[in-house]
């Protein structure tokens, strides 16, 4: 290797140890990777999204001209600048690609797949690697996987239409025409036919809805990866629950560039202007390379900044979040301090009113919730008793809100033209999601990251103290007040409305 180089801080990759690699990538085998650039600072905490961009551009011309200058030199191109995401998108064979990052591309199967991958560190000139957050797609590994459970037991359910959960936590008839809500899909598809029978079913118009191709991705409803219940649940829920809203859904290929290309293409589209985000995929934070969050949590920042709320599924692995190590794993993005946490439930009913509700773990499953091993207690959890965390730079509870998942109590839910019950934390993001457009509508004005005034107000909160969420020996109790299970519990809807009333953060239009 070259001397000069550098390591991508949070770049390092080891070999998958379950693929079957067969072999180097061709050298003349074309390949788009993202490149994100340092965040200068902290945005400011008020941005709209075009006064954002020109920040950006004023702020980042230089490191993009010196990125361009080095990409040429290398035998790459420039396919892409958008500054106000931060990103360089650079295409070219993968030889050059090899060579201008100091790495090796290899090529096998992984569950299934056809993947690329890489060990090691990614490399650049000094001067470069210091302005430079995160180099992705070189290594096209699966990071995620979709929160959703069937129901699959024996037991008889009671399913509800997503109007009918919105209804029994108090959002019934939530009205938020003018609001678009963005979801981000790793794989599925929709089709015109499921949403005309699910939205009939729940006496509804089909709400405005927008497919937004990512690196590749697309509106897929003839994948058979199983993703198209994911798709199906996030649309029915959130169109559901925020009446009225437009839907703007971002499809990208299931790998740390497709997951956070999806997330900034959301945040920063000025088209759509999606003043929520709903996020149904992720994966225990051990799986993650410290570059793809880190690209991520620029990216929430990000949205924080524009009055943007993001809100993302705890998992459905109860505490260990399905890693094999015997640990507490907690989920990322879901694990972010900018991310709304969002914990799953079961729901009894008495008649239209809730009359219970407890931890969910059922059907093979079970809420994700604990403590987070990357990311410090933010400020709006001091003052509550957490576990201690299991590293020393973590801290973070997980989930903060929760709501209806248990397959037993879930939704019914239209995919491939038949209803199906369907639950898991997955339908808690949209939900929350919901939720947050309609309380927009009701201001005027984007409720934007919420945290510190949901943990001031646990009073507008069901609060959910039977059941847990361990595997095995590992995992937490539910508890009066927060807890690792459930945070501070599932939305009562008057409340809520009451304690949101004051000024939201300032508009990302």
């Amino acid at each position: 290797m070259a001397s000069g180089l550098r390591a991508i801080p949070g770049s390092e990759r080891a070999a998958p140890a379950d693929a079957t690699v067969t072999g180097r990538v061709p050298g003349d085998r074309p390949i788009v990777v993202s490149v994100y650039l340092k965040p200068d600072d902290a945005p400011a905490t008020t941005h709209t999204r075009e006064s954002l961009r020109a920040a950006r551009e004023a702020a980042h011309g230089a490191d993009a001209d010196a990125l361009t200058a080095f990409a040429r030199g290398a035998g790459l191109e420039v396919v892409e600048i958008d500054l106000a995401r931060r990103l360089v998108k650079l295409g070219g064979p993968a030889s050059a690609f090899e060579s201008a990052f100091g790495t090796q591309l290899h090529e096998g199967q992984l569950g299934g797949r056809a993947v690329r991958v890489r060990t090691g560190a990614i490399h650049l000139p000094a001067p470069l690697a210091d302005r430079v957050l995160a180099v992705l797609g070189l290594d096209t590994r699966p990071v995620a996987t979709a929160k959703i459970v069937p129901h699959r037991e024996t037991t008889k359910p009671k399913g509800h239409l997503p109007t009918e959960v919105a209804a029994l936590y108090g959002f019934g008839g939530g009205h938020a025409t003018g609001e678009c809500i963005g979801i981000v899909e790793l794989g599925g598809g929709y089709t015109d036919a499921d949403n005309q029978a699910a939205f009939a079913a729940m006496g509804l118009p089909v709400p405005a809805i927008t497919a937004v191709p990512v690196d590749g991705g697309a509106n897929t409803p003839g994948d058979t990866s199983g993703a198209n219940g994911e798709v199906a649940l996030d649309i029915q829920v959130a169109g559901g629950v925020a009446v009225g809203a437009a839907l703007a859904v971002y499809f990208a290929p299931n790998t740390n560039q497709g997951f956070a290309d999806a997330i900034t293409q959301a945040v920063h589209d000025a088209t759509n202007k999606p003043s929520v985000v709903s996020i149904s995929w992720g994966g225990p934070e051990s799986g993650w390379t410290g570059q793809a969050i880190a690209a991520m949590h620029a990216a929430f920042a990000d949205a924080a900044a524009l009055g943007v709320t993001v809100t993302a599924a705890s998992g459905d692995s109860l505490a260990t979040d399905g890693a094999k190590d015997g640990k507490a794993h907690v989920d990322y993005p879901a694990s972010d301090p900018a991310v709304l946490g969002c914990g799953g439930t079961k729901i009894a009913t008495r008649g239209t009113k809730l009359s219970g509700e407890s931890v969910w773990k059922s059907n093979g499953g079970g809420t994700g919730g604990g403590v987070s091993a990357l990311f410090k207690m933010p400020a709006y959890q001091h003052g509550l008793t957490l576990p201690p965390p299991p590293s020393k730079k973590g801290g973070r509870g997980v989930p903060d809100v929760a709501g209806d998942a248990d397959p037993d109590s879930g939704y019914h839910v239209v995919v491939g033209g038949q209803t199906q019950l369907i639950g898991g934390t997955s339908a808690v993001a949209p939900l929350w999601a919901g939720i947050a457009a309609v309380l927009n509508a009701g201001a005027g004005k984007p409720l934007g990251q919420p945290h510190a005034r949901l943990y001031a107000a646990p009073g507008a909160f069901h609060d959910v103290t039977v059941g847990d969420n361990k595997a095995g020996d590992v995992g937490f109790v539910a508890a009066p007040g927060w807890d690792p299970c459930t945070g501070l519990g599932s939305p009562d809807g008057a409340k809520l409305r009451a304690a949101l009333a004051e000024p939201a953060r300032a508009p990302g239009a």
